[in-house]
């Protein structure tokens, strides 16, 4: 009995196993042939917008910005409020920003960064003795470099980069995969947005739409697929959600490029406010 159901198991692998494969090629297929809306914003920023029927056997729609830091490194800033919250619009207009997206996860009801934050030389969040278990990534703008890497006191309390954002999970490190706990918020499909440097020197500003029929969103490890396959060698997750939001300044009515999903409707209208962005000026 126990040999018979040994041999179902392995006939059911030999069939399943392939075609997980094939899909997974498939999909890295119809991210690095994808025939991208690209619009040069500005020499060395580019946007790129792609709607698929069948990514990850799901309908996405993908908005990414690609920055280059040898032209723009000094360029790139986080705007924070310690205390309310914005709609990213809003923040981009007030810091006269070409690009912005929605940041580090916030207070709901009081406003300000829920994990370490420092703006300028400004620490406006603290570390928390018990740190959110997703919050395990850093963005850092220094002189010299923008750095994605692992969140621990050497590159928060004891970092000397100007501008400190934790936020997360990380995605990749060093090109490679970074393992993901097994939870809701990393399984189930969202809206996300994420940030990636890549082998070339780019950073990587993306937003996935989701919960629409028109929009699935992905979950944390096909977000960190996608990353991978447009070229990033580090990237982490950000505030996702209804918060999910890309501005691009002077695109349509509201300089909203994605669909926020906040109103429920699928337009780009449903901005939810909130504590910080990371933009391009």
């Amino acid at each position: 009995m126990i040999f018979r159901q040994l041999i179902h198991i392995s006939v059911f692998c030999l069939f399943l196993i392939p075609n997980l494969v094939f899909a997974q090629q498939q999909d890295s297929v119809q991210i690095t042939h994808a025939n991208w809306n690209k619009t040069e914003i500005k020499k060395g920023v580019t946007w790129y917008q792609g709607h698929f029927e069948n990514l990850f056997n799901a309908v996405q729609e993908i908005n990414w910005v690609e920055i280059d830091l040898r032209k723009y490194h000094k360029n790139i800033h986080i705007a924070a409020e310690p205390s309310k919250l914005i709609p990213t619009s809003s923040f981009a207009e007030q810091n006269q920003a070409l690009v912005a997206i929605n940041a580090s996860f916030f207070d709901m009801k009081n406003g300000g960064s829920v994990d370490y934050l420092k703006v300028n030389n400004q620490i406006l969040s603290e570390s928390k003795e018990k740190p959110n278990a997703r919050a395990n990534a850093v963005f850092s703008i220094a002189k010299k470099k923008l750095s994605i890497q692992a969140n621990n006191q050497e590159n928060t309390e004891n970092s000397k980069a100007a501008s400190i954002m934790v936020a997360g999970p990380l995605l990749l490190q060093d090109a490679q995969y970074v393992e993901l706990a097994k939870n809701a918020f990393n399984d189930n499909r969202h809206p996300r947005t994420a940030i990636g440097i890549s082998t070339k020197h780019k950073l990587i500003l993306m937003v996935v739409d989701g919960r629409s029929n028109m929009a699935n969103g992905m979950n944390l490890k096909e977000l960190s697929q996608v990353l991978k396959w447009i070229g990033a060698k580090d990237a982490m997750n950000l505030d996702g959600g209804g918060s999910s939001t890309l501005y691009i300044m002077g695109i349509g009515n509201n300089s909203i490029v994605n669909y926020p999903s906040d109103n429920k409707k699928f337009d780009h209208e449903g901005q939810r406010p909130v504590a910080n962005i990371i933009y391009l000026k």
